[in-house]
Formats: C-alpha cells, sequence, structure tokens
C-alpha cells in the first residue's frame, strides 16, 4: 500500500504541474480575473486580473490517481465525495463574482443550506455504512461523548468551520495551499499508521501532491488563483477527513492555522459591533502583519512554520490515543 500512496502523491502533483501552464492560458482567454475587494490592503491592487478557479485543475489532479489506484472504500469516497460537493458551491460562487464584476458570490443561506445537507448526508455514511456509534472521540483525554442526534449539528459545524477557515486563509499567495498541504501530510500519516485506513492515506497523499504542484503556480508571485472553487473544496476534504477518522476534536489542534484565521476575523467583528473597536489593524489577522510592515513572504513562511507544529502536534496525540 505504500509504493500505491506514493504513486498517488507523485501523480496528482505531476498533473497539477502539468495542467498548470495550459489552465492558467484557458483562464486568461476566458479572462476569469480576480476581483479584488476594495477593503482589502491597498498593495493587493495590483493582484487584479490574476486567473482564478485554479482549483479545478488541483482537484482533478487528485481525482484522477485517487480513482485509479483507489480501492473504493466508504470513507474515502465520503471523503472525495464532502471535497467534490464543496468544490462545486465554490465554482458557483467564483462563477457568480465573475459574472456580476464583484466580490459577492453565492449568498450566505445557500451556503449554509448545501453545507447543511452535506453534513446530513456525511452522517448518514458514517453511521450506516461505516457503522460509527454518535460519539465525540475527545482524542486528547481517552474519553468520549455520546451526542445521539447532535452529531449531525456536529458534522456541520466541522464543515462549516473547515470551509470558512480555509477560505480565510487564502488572501497570500501560496498561504492556504501550503497549510492544506501540512494538514493533508498530517492526516497522511496518521491514516497510513492505522489499520484498515490505507485507502484514505491514498486520498489524503494526493492531495498533498496536488497542493504542492500547485504550489508551484500559486507561490508569490501567484500565476493563478485557487478561487472559492479550491479553498472550500480543500476545507471540506479536510472537514471529511476529521469526521471519518473520528478526529473533529484533534482538528482544532491539525489545522490551528485555520481555527487563528477564523478566530481572528470572528474577534474583530464583535469587538466592533460590541465596543465600535478593532483589536487588529485588519482581519483575517494575516492582513494584519500584513499592514503592521511585515512582507508577503514571511507572514506566509512564518504561517507554514506554525502550520507545521500545530500538524505535528496533533499527530503526536493522535498516535497517543491509538497506542494501547
Amino acid at each position: 500500500m505504500l509504493g500505491e500512496i506514493v504513486i498517488g502523491g507523485s501523480a496528482s502533483l505531476l498533473i497539477c504541474m502539468f495542467l498548470g501552464p495550459r489552465f492558467i492560458e484557458y483562464l486568461r482567454l476566458k479572462e476569469f480575473g480576480q476581483h479584488i475587494r476594495e477593503e482589502g490592503p491597498a498593495a493587493h491592487a495590483g493582484k487584479a486580473g490574476t486567473p482564478t478557479m485554479g482549483g479545478l485543475a488541483l482537484l482533478l489532479a487528485v481525482c484522477v490517481p485517487f480513482l485509479i489506484l483507489s480501492e473504493y472504500r466508504a470513507a474515502s469516497l465520503a471523503v472525495l465525495g464532502t471535497a467534490l460537493v464543496m468544490a462545486a458551491l465554490g465554482f458557483a460562487d467564483d462563477i457568480t463574482k465573475l459574472r456580476k464584476r464583484r466580490s459577492l458570490g453565492v449568498s450566505g443561506r445557500t451556503k449554509l443550506a448545501v453545507q447543511a445537507l452535506t453534513a446530513i448526508a456525511l452522517w448518514l455514511v458514517v453511521t450506516q455504512y461505516l457503522e460509527f456509534r454518535d460519539t465525540l472521540n475527545l482524542r486528547i483525554i481517552d474519553a468520549s461523548v455520546d451526542l445521539g442526534l447532535a452529531y449531525p449539528i456536529l458534522i456541520f459545524l466541522v464543515i462549516a468551520g473547515a470551509t470558512n477557515g480555509v477560505n480565510l486563509t487564502d488572501g497570500l499567495d501560496g498561504l492556504a495551499a501550503g497549510c492544506c498541504a501540512i494538514v493533508f501530510l498530517a492526516f497522511t500519516a496518521m491514516t497510513f499508521i492505522t489499520q484498515g485506513q490505507g485507502d484514505l492515506a491514498l486520498l489524503s497523499a494526493c492531495l498533498v501532491g496536488a497542493c504542492v504542484g500547485f504550489l508551484w503556480f500559486n507561490s508569490f508571485p501567484a500565476s493563478v488563483f485557487m478561487g472559492d472553487t479550491g479553498s472550500l473544496g480543500l476545507g471540506g476534504a479536510i472537514a471529511g477527513l476529521s469526521v471519518v477518522t473520528k478526529n473533529e476534536v484533534l482538528l482544532i489542534i491539525i489545522g490551528g492555522i485555520f481555527v487563528m484565521e477564523a478566530l481572528s476575523v470572528a474577534i474583530q467583528v464583535f469587538s466592533f459591533q460590541r465596543f465600535r473597536k478593532r483589536v487588529f489593524l485588519m482581519a483575517p489577522i494575516h492582513h494584519h502583519f500584513e499592514l503592521a510592515g511585515w512582507s508577503e513572504t514571511k507572514i506566509i513562511l512564518r504561517f507554514w512554520i506554525v502550520a507545521a507544529i500545530c500538524g505535528a502536534v496533533g499527530f503526536t496525540l493522535y498516535q497517543a490515543s491509538i497506542t494501547p
């Protein structure tokens, strides 16, 4: 199985790098360029018009080797399905923005409705096909909580949190793709060491390879952006992996960088609405450091370091939780 995992990850990387130049040229011909929000940092104005929706090529690079090498287990198909549904939602969002020539796409209610339906579908898969109990494994301590009918609500929160977290992180060149690659690498290691999860390890490896291959074109200065197609798709994959491996709580640590980004926005909104004061110069927090004078590359590299530490800590806690 190790050979298939390595081949799958390598194939995804090479496919993404091979498709990159052709896909970027196609996006340029169709004038699918990124719209930059006026309230964002002034330095980002020069990024307007950069091809977006690169997430399509990224997800294609994941699907091809996985579907060829996969054993088609219910768990891995559930994760891939969650990722593709979220990617489709992101694609609809991207297309709406491009057609309307503004930064507002699909309504928030529509997004929540799709995420809720996806959560119900994922809940049915894990309880009916994987025969999981409606319990929350705390991992950090040797204990679990029986959630009953509240379990699908937890899954919804995981999907909404992961997709929004990755989407908010996708504000600097290569930041989200690099952090996602680190998170998927942690899941690759976690699923590889767990008996019976080889197919999940293969999917995780394909996701790592595709993210790294996409970074070849998305790193600073970016030639293409992943768009909501990519950020929601990758967030969906992270959420799916955490649910089918019973690591919903541990995801807070493994995806710590996404939690930090989302929390910075929540804190900023609450503080301004309640006290009319801003805690950060701008949210998400990577923009705070940008306005504080840090270069974009310094922010990206330091956030990758934090993501790697979070991934390593999460993997260590997971291994400790499954060791007799």
